[in-house]
């Protein structure tokens, strides 16, 4: 490879480079030492206190959080939650109060029905009828179920009120819901009246409890007389309703009971303690309007009726008569009614004041810490914004880097195949002199540092590389001539014996040769092995069994009628070999390895198949993430070349390589792209026929019957005519390669697989410098020049071969089907093995001895 006369990277500023020095043509790394932190990181400018952006970080910081904290702490903390939680008490406060009009609605229908009740019972223990009792009694009922669901609607706004007013609030619904449960019982009358109108009592009661429960909190003074007075008022009313019934369950029974007169004394005593509790906390306006109701002629009347049925100076009590005291008792519970709900339209009037107020004091209270908390966000948006866009520009630069330049850098470095370019590292993106600014020309000079040691790896790893190919190619000129001289001692060697070593020799020469080709890999160039026609894929695979150790165990069984461009052959041939080497490496002696080619659609698939020890799911994901993304030349890269090198001629020909678990061993999978086929080129080689293998196998003197086991392998595997270098004398076979199975007659020279020329006469070579031109071989179809690869070297080292070339003659087909490739003495053994020899009497003096693999 070429290796570049200078290397640089850009400086953070000025546009300057940090060269990386000059090089040796040889292309090592010069031994000169540079300093990498040898760039300022902040230029030195006088900092201006009125700057934003050249204040330290400790400033900014302190500025964004002291000054909206303070005025937090300041006002949000000392006011706000006060006044929130003061308006929210009053706002439920409100509601509670507001709710009272439902409340003592229902307490004045559960009155009327109670004390109609209480009349009806005394009339039904004299024999009463029950008809009239239930249709008198069924209006009152209605009535008060629908204020109880008025009370219930109104009733759900306050589900989030207070706890002790929502225990309140049920309660009252179950002394209710038992007011409905007696109700059967009163026109039969099988409940005593005590029993009865002991329900309507706790029904009551729990209704004025709950008329009692709202509470303002504390400091509010009028707020709790405001309810007072209603609830003293209420209960004024309710003990009035009381004694209407007593008096008229009295007027409906005609007599008064023994204990009537107890409890009317008592209910009068209450009703005058709670007509001065109420007189105490009104106020002078609805003292007058309960003196203007008690004066009123209808109130008068009812009163007066009243006094009748209280003993006079031992005289007995007058029982009154029951329509009239129920018709004036009616008017003045009304007329007390009335004045119920001016006192109650009162204490809600006074309690949606205050509610108001308290929220327009909150308002105003919050709204003046809202704007101190704006003033003090813009300050702070206005310094945080200085630190924020500071470092969204140093976090985008640094994900950009991270992320994109600095992969992309080192990708370009690492698959770099000439000179080594000139890699720009761009300036800090955050000009500012604080800490982040600092920090911004720290992170560009740690880019740039590691950029030039990724230059400088990538200057040792191609040194490395063109080592790797400078001995990979020597040793390939090497085995060449090896091969060549084995190929004239087997021409010569008559001794079945040696002939059999020499095989050996020849076949550990081509494992060699693939070795080098594997360095090559290594090295990230390309094999020297070219062909510029297509071959047949059935070639392809016999060419690449060929190049393998264990080929007798290979069976291809089918092949699709496919052709490989040509450009492709040597690689996908090494691929293969490397494949079908494992796959013989890793089972049982015994067993084949079976080898299929089919298209699927467009594309084609090859699949080998081996009876071996398999490998666990782990190591075969392993495997298969080696093969799919090739990794990079490491030391674990030479205990496992194979795998390294599949991986990346894969990559190179776009070739999809997957193994999966078979039933006893593995199935190695390729998948050939469409652009890797291609229509049948002039001179390709037909298949090898089985019959060719058996007439060679008679010209040794034995003929073999094939079996299921090696036989039917080597039935399959490759025999072709070898290339003119390496003609034999008729009977005389040498071991096929795979240059042997993929070169027609028509283009074989003294170059092989390498040359793409066609068929030309050997010249006997002089002693000469190496050609300064490249040496080319004509043109192809497009018309470009075509290079052939090691001319330079071959023209130095011509003067080791022969001064003239051998006589060739062209060999007839009997002589080519006499030809053995080297794997032949592994058959002769296999067939002795497993197979039953038919004795031939040999053509010659010496028989060929089996060679063992």
């Amino acid at each position: 490879m070429d290796c570049a006369p200078r290397t640089a990277v850009d400086a953070a500023h000025g546009g300057g480079r940090v060269a990386t020095g000059s090089e040796p043509a040889n292309g090592a790394v010069s031994n000169h030492r540079r300093r990498r932190f040898d760039v300022r990181v902040v230029a030195h400018r006088r900092r201006s206190p009125f700057r934003l952006r050249d204040w330290r970080m400790s400033t900014k910081l302190a500025t964004v959080l002291v000054v909206p904290s303070m005025a937090f702490l300041l006002l949000a903390g000392v006011q706000t939650s006060t006044l929130v939680g003061r308006t929210t008490a009053l706002n439920d406060f409100s509601g509670q109060v507001g709710i009272g009009r439902q409340i003592t609605a229902a307490v004045h229908q559960l009155q009327q029905e109670r004390d109609r009740s209480a009349g009806e019972l005394s009339e039904l223990r004299r024999g009463g009828d029950r008809q009239a009792a239930a249709t008198v009694l069924r209006p009152l009922q209605a009535l008060t179920d629908k204020a109880i669901v008025e009370l219930r609607r109104a009733a759900e706004p306050l589900a989030d009120a207070d706890a002790s007013w929502r225990v309140a609030f049920s309660e009252a619904l179950e002394a209710y819901d038992q007011v409905v449960d007696v109700r059967p019982a009163i026109p039969p009358a099988v409940l005593s009246n005590n029993t009865i109108l002991g329900n309507y009592h706790r029904a009551v009661s729990a209704m004025l409890d709950l008329l009692a429960e709202p509470t303002p909190g504390q400091n509010q003074p009028a707020l709790n007389d405001a309810v007072l007075r209603y609830v003293q008022l209420a209960r004024v009313k309710e003990l009035s309703s009381q004694v209407r019934a007593q008096l008229y369950a009295a007027a409906r029974a005609g007599r008064y009971g023994t204990e009537d007169r107890v409890v009317l004394t008592d209910l009068r005593a209450q009703q005058l303690t709670a007509l001065g509790a109420f007189r105490v906390a009104a106020t002078t306006e609805q003292i007058r309007r309960y003196d203007e109701t008690s004066l009123a002629p209808l109130f008068v009347a009812a009163t007066r009726l009243e006094e009748r049925s209280l003993p006079a100076s031992g005289a007995a009590r007058e029982v009154l008569p029951a329509e009239q005291w129920w018709e004036a008792s009616q008017q003045r519970q009304e007329l007390l009614r009335q004045l119920e709900a001016g006192v109650l339209d009162d204490a809600v009037q006074q309690a949606d004041d205050a509610s108001s107020g308290q929220l327009r004091a909150t308002l105003l209270v919050v709204g003046g810490v809202v704007t101190v908390l704006l003033v003090a966000l813009l300050i702070s948006l206005v310094v945080g914004r200085s630190v924020a866009r500071s470092m969204r520009l140093l976090r985008s630069q640094a994900l950009k880097i991270a992320q994109d330049e600095l992969p992309d850098t080192l990708d370009r470095l690492k698959t770099v195949t000439g000179g080594v370019p000139s890699i720009e590292v761009a300036p800090a993106v955050v000009r500012s002199l604080d800490e982040i600014g600092e920090l911004a020309e720290a992170f560009v000079a740690v880019h740039r540092s590691a950029v030039t040691v990724a230059v400088e790896q990538a200057l040792m790893r191609r040194n490395v590389n063109a080592m790797f190919v400078n001995l990979a190619r020597r040793s390939q000129v090497l085995v060449e001539r090896q091969l060549e001289l084995l190929d004239d001692l087997e021409r010569e060697e008559s001794d079945p014996d040696q002939l059999e070593n020499l095989f050996k020799l020849d076949h550990l020469a081509a494992r060699m040769r693939r070795n080098d080709e594997s360095l090559l890999v290594l090295a990230g160039t390309e094999s020297t092995r070219r062909w510029n026609r297509p071959a047949g894929l059935g070639a392809v695979l016999l060419a690449a069994a060929a190049e393998i150790e264990q080929y007798q165990r290979v069976r291809i069984e089918s092949v699709a009628d496919v052709y490989v461009v040509g450009h492709a052959v040597g690689e996908l041939v090494h691929l293969l070999a490397e494949l079908l080497e494992n796959a013989t490496a890793f089972s049982r002696p015994d067993t084949v390895v079976v080898v299929t080619a089919r298209t699927e659609g467009t594309a084609a698939l090859i699949e080998i198949a081996d009876s071996g020890l398999g490998m666990s799911p782990a190591a075969l994901d392993q495997a298969n993430a080696v093969l799919a993304s090739p990794p990079a030349a490491d030391v674990a890269t030479v205990e496992r070349m194979g795998h390294f090198v599949v991986s990346h001629l894969a990559a190179r020909l776009g070739v999809q390589v997957r193994l999966h678990g078979g039933e006893g061993g593995l199935v190695a999978r390729l998948g050939m792209p469409a652009l890797l086929l291609a229509p049948p080129g002039p001179g390709e080689l037909d298949q090898p026929a089985p019959a060719r293998m058996l007439a060679t196998s008679a010209a040794r003197g034995v003929v073999a019957q094939p079996t299921a086991g090696l036989g039917a392998a080597a039935r399959d595997l490759p025999v072709a005519a070898p290339a003119e270098r390496r003609r034999a004398t008729p009977g005389r076979p040498v071991p096929v390669r795979a240059e042997d199975v993929l070169t027609p007659a028509a283009v074989r020279d003294g170059g092989g697989w390498y040359s793409r020329q066609g068929p030309t006469v050997p010249a006997v070579p002089a002693p000469v410098a190496p050609p300064s031109v490249p040496v080319t071989a004509g043109t192809n179809e497009r018309g470009l020049p075509v290079r052939v690869p090691m001319a330079q070297l071959s023209a130095v080292t011509r003067s080791a071969q022969p001064t003239s070339a051998p006589n060739r003659t062209d060999p007839d087909p009997e002589a080519v089907g006499g030809m053995l490739s080297r794997l032949y003495s592994g058959v002769r053994r296999a067939e002795a093995e497993d197979t039953t020899e038919i004795p031939v009497p040999p053509s010659g003096g010496h028989d060929e001895g089996g060679r063992q693999q």
